[in-house]
């Protein structure tokens, strides 16, 4: 089974970095230290902090392959070959609802990087893969769950 591509700014990759080492390092030995002083509580099954502490220690690592595949698979977003001529991965993309005549600004990102209160939506999403390889001033029909928004592209930047 091939494994997807994962598409990550700089910033994005050095995020997941950071976060593995702090999972591999501190959060482990935090870990450890519980399941070490629950196994002092005596019997083991009736014993809730150290299932705590071992579920603990299960999530942890679960979370830490997770992260291993994402930048095993990840592609870094080279900022120097964005441009603003059709909608990428990178772009900063102003849209006119035309309906309720309002201004959105949205960053396409790659799917780990979504972050909706920096309006931060995945090329995954309805709206960003909606919009990937439209160009400014096009007008574009998006399929959304609550049904079609109709958006007018005012600017792609970097």
């Amino acid at each position: 089974m091939e494994e997807k591509e994962i598409l990550l700014t700089q910033e994005g990759f050095d995020n997941l970095e950071k976060e593995l080492e702090m999972l591999r390092t501190e959060r482990r030995t935090e870990i450890a230290e519980r399941i070490k002083v629950a196994l002092g509580f005596g019997d083991l099954s009736e014993n809730s902090e150290y299932d705590e502490a071992k579920n603990a220690q299960a999530e942890n690592e679960t979370k830490i392959a997770e992260l291993e595949n994402k930048i095993r698979h990840a592609k870094i977003i080279d900022e120097s070959e964005i441009d603003t001529k059709t909608v990428q991965v990178g772009n900063k993309v102003k849209l006119l609802d035309l309906e309720f005549n309002d201004e959105l600004e949205y960053t396409i990102v790659g799917s780990t990087e979504v972050d909706l209160s920096q309006n931060r939506i995945s090329n995954e999403s309805p709206v960003g893969a909606a919009l990937l390889g439209k160009k400014k001033n096009q007008e574009v029909d998006i399929e959304v769950p609550a049904g079609t928004v109709k958006y007018k592209i005012l600017s792609i930047t970097k």
